[in-house]
């Protein structure tokens, strides 16, 4: 089969085709036009097994095949027999007639109701290439017909966004700006992690790792006596080589923990006055709150010990271990996904301050260590190859996690951040690169929302719950059926990606979707400003050569990349300390906060009034957790973290994650004690349920979790029994089918994913079929 190739650029072997993947780099393995096998990328220490899932999830019968759309929307136009989303069957359509009608169709809402109407967020990882970025592609087009409603902050780490830049000024401290680990293995006597560092996150990385270095880096660090803890309800967020004391804390309540160290280190005259009294304002009405001073009772580990189910003497040694070394904390973004997520995040930088290591190699604090895989990378800040997503003429947003919110109530006002804002009157969504139906809360009040608007579209290479539950469904193509460039700011490569394989039925890249969108809309000049893909390629990377030149860094001709197949960029000079600066001068190098220090009490957020967002760090009673009311009816604290066959949902129809599954359903773990109590064994399906919803899982019996813990992780593809029914049984095991659609406070309004409590039983019924990885019904015009 004629291989398509980058115009004017060399290639390899016909069998050889070099690409990559969030999950990792790799050789793709051909055979006669089929993608047949991939290699991991031989300068990789740490591969991670995702990578041979693509084999048969490019494939898969899932795929879509032709541009299709719903027969509802067909035979009554926009807006008609909505609740028949999800049910419907589809209709395909030729390749020109559907462009002309989506084109119409957008047309349609901008003149009648605005480009507000028009929601264009497309929240979603998409792929590792940085031109054929979906979301950037969609948000491009967009915004060169007036504009859209967008979304600010990520599912990962919103609560962290927010409050983070009133505590340090930016929130670059949770995610560009760690300390890196060259400085952790030759400074750091211990880590502290709250949340873990969970070596199953590590295998991915935004816009492609060319090594995983997570792994080999700690290993160095423990083989050079760092001591680890691992402060988490699941024994495996440390990897067992790392030899980690276990904290099997409750869920929730790691800010309560937090301030009981605070509270020994203060009582106990170990905390750092003059590093407070330097780089910090606001410790003495913080102190107030922690001695106990105002509501009579100090927030000590005895008051902790209640809460989080820690001893206390344990909570007092470990401060004092704290403060007699050299100490790095690090906070899991999985904490700020939790009721009032802001607080730990807040605490953990209090800690630190108290102990005074801010700014120290190896010492201070870290967001996210074990999150990505790529926290804490030692790298040269070379700009990467990027498209730009361009200007939005529409000032129009919400926060990301408050989607079901404003398609429901429209008009609506609501607290963010400081201020008042409303919701937008969206009657269109364009959605491209992402699926709502695997990251959103509450799945069934989502079902409900997304069938308000008058016309949902999507740009999907497969039949996902997201398409399924849409009006226009327009067949997109994979990583692996173009070429492309990866690159991430916290990896030292720049990979080029080959096309592999010839597009699979009729999917057409998301650019020249989008390209023949704007065709038909007059602004097809604006959109792809003359180029071609192949031409977009060579000038993204040269322009990122140019600007890496002027960073004294010297990168090759875009021939020689694209024929070696990746760029090495050279290892800093020497590792990077995060605040060393501030730390060294914290006159010329202030913070971006209204005192030009570390703000542990904040007068900006004092002035917000918001009670469930206090003006300093404190313990606030999560709306679901094991010491609360609710503990009565659902008794299991339910942890749904990332994966560790998969990344979120994609690749679920790959075979490391089928392989993984318990007759065909996601794994929950359970402790030994409540599987006792419940008549489980391993291999049995369970009914999980809440007051939102129920779903199928397949037991799996370990000790790796803590008593009144289940954990059962997110991305297993959504897929209702009864989709006229907006409380239907998932058949397959998504968790968000039972998570709570709540903001983490006004400040933030953040997921809360991990503040649910739900309730198990076997399944003794029949087993439903998983139909999650089959096409709907496709009917003839």
């Amino acid at each position: 089969m004629a291989r398509a190739i980058i115009k004017g650029c060399p290639f390899m072997a016909p069998t050889d085709h070099f690409h990559t993947s969030h999950w990792g780099t790799f050789t793709a393995e051909v055979e006669d036009g089929r993608l047949v096998g991939v290699r991991p990328f031989a300068k990789d220490p740490d591969p991670s097994p995702i990578i041979h899932s693509m084999v048969d999830a490019v494939y898969d019968e899932s795929r879509v095949l032709r541009p299709m759309f719903r027969k509802g929307w067909l035979d009554h136009g926009p807006g008609g027999n909505r609740a028949a989303r999800g049910i419907d069957p589809y209709v395909a359509v030729p390749w020109d007639e559907a462009l002309d009608m989506v084109a119409a169709e957008i047309e349609r809402v901008r003149d009648e109701h605005g480009n507000q109407a028009i929601f264009g967020g497309s929240y979603g990882w998409s792929s590792a290439g940085r031109f054929h970025h979906a979301k950037t592609q969609v948000q491009r087009f967009l915004g060169t017909i007036g504009g859209f409603t967008t979304q600010v902050h990520t599912y990962s780490i919103a609560a962290g966004y927010a409050i983070l830049p009133y505590v340090l000024g930016s929130a670059q401290a949770a995610m560009a700006e760690a300390t890196t680990w060259d400085s952790i293995v030759e400074n750091s006597e211990l880590v502290v992690a709250f949340g873990g560092i969970p070596m199953k996150n590590t295998q991915v990385s935004s816009g492609g790792p060319g090594q995983h270095v997570a792994g080999p880096y700690l290993k160095q660090a423990r083989q050079a006596g760092v001591e680890f803890v691992n402060v988490s309800p699941i024994r495996d967020d440390a990897g067992d080589f790392l030899d980690a004391e276990w904290l099997a804390l409750r869920p929730n309540t790691d800010m309560a923990l937090m301030l009981a160290l605070a509270h020994t280190l203060d009582s106990e005259d170990l905390t750092d006055e003059q590093f407070l009294a330097s780089y910090c304002v606001g410790y003495p009405q913080f102190a107030r709150y922690l001695r106990g001073e105002d509501d009579g009772q100090p927030k000590d580990a005895d008051w902790a010990s209640l809460i989080c189910q820690i001893d206390p003497d344990t909570i007092r040694a470990l401060a004092r271990r704290m403060a007699s070394k050299r100490t790095l904390i690090n906070t899991n973004w999985s904490l700020q996904r939790g009721d009032h997520g802001e607080q730990p995040f807040w605490m953990t930088v209090v800690l630190a301050a108290m102990l005074g290591q801010i700014g120290l190699p190896g010492g201070g604090f870290g967001f996210g260590y074990g999150s990505m895989g790529n926290i804490g990378n030692p790298r040269r800040p070379v700009p990467s190859p990027m498209l730009s997503a361009g200007e939005n003429p529409c000032d129009s947003w919400i926060p990301v996690a408050r989607i079901s919110d404003a398609l429901l109530h429209p008009g609506e006002v609501y607290d963010f951040d400081g201020k008042q804002r409303t919701y937008p009157d969206i009657r269109l969504v364009y959605w491209c690169g992402g699926n709502p139906f695997h990251h959103h809360q509450d799945l069934n009040r989502l079902v409900e929302a997304w069938r308000q608007p008058e016309t949902i579209i999507v740009n999907e290479p497969w039949w996902t719950a997201t398409a399924k539950f849409s009006d226009i469904v327009l067949p997109s193509t994979t990583t692996l059926e173009r070429n492309d460039i990866g690159a991430t700011s916290r990896d030292r490569f720049i990979l080029a990606m080959e096309q592999t394989i010839e597009p699979i039925g009729e999917a057409h890249h998301d650019y020249d979707i989008f390209r023949g969108l704007a065709q038909r809309m007059g602004t097809e000049a604006e959109f792809t400003e003359g180029r071609d893909e192949a031409e977009w390629l060579r000038h993204l990377y040269d322009r990122a050569r140019q600007r890496a030149a002027e960073q004294d860094v010297t990168l090759p001709s875009y021939d020689t990349f694209w024929n070696d197949g990746h760029v090495e960029v050279p290892q800093p000079d020497a590792p990077y300390v995060m605040f060393a600066d501030f730390r060294a001068d914290p006159d010329l190098f202030r913070l971006s906060t209204p005192s030009g220090k570390i703000e542990i009490f904040s007068e900006a957020i004092d002035g917000f009034g918001y009670d469930d967002c206090p003006a300093h760090p404190t313990w606030l009673e999560p709306i679901e957790w094991l010491g609360g009311d609710v503990a009565a009816r659902y008794p299991l604290h339910m942890i749904s973290n990332q994966p560790r066959t998969r990344l979120h949902g994609q690749m679920d129809n790959g075979k490391i994650s089928r392989e993984s599954k318990i007759q065909d359903r996601e794994p929950v773990w359970i402790h030994p004690d409540d599987a006792t109590a419940r008549h489980l064994k391993n291999g049995d399906v369970v009914r999980m349920f809440n007051d939102r919803g129920e779903l199928l899982a397949g037991v799996l019996v370990t000790e790796e979790v803590r008593p009144g813990v289940v954990q059962l992780s997110t991305g297993a593809w959504y897929d209702p029994a009864d989709t006229n029914n907006t409380s239907s049984l998932d058949k397959h095991g998504n968790p968000n089918t039972l998570t709570l659609d709540k903001g983490t406070s006004r400040l933030g309004q953040g997921p809360i994913a991990h503040s649910t409590l739900v309730e198990i039983e076997k399944y003794d019924g029949v087993l439903p079929p998983v139909t999650a990885f089959k096409p709907p019904t496709i009917v003839e015009r």
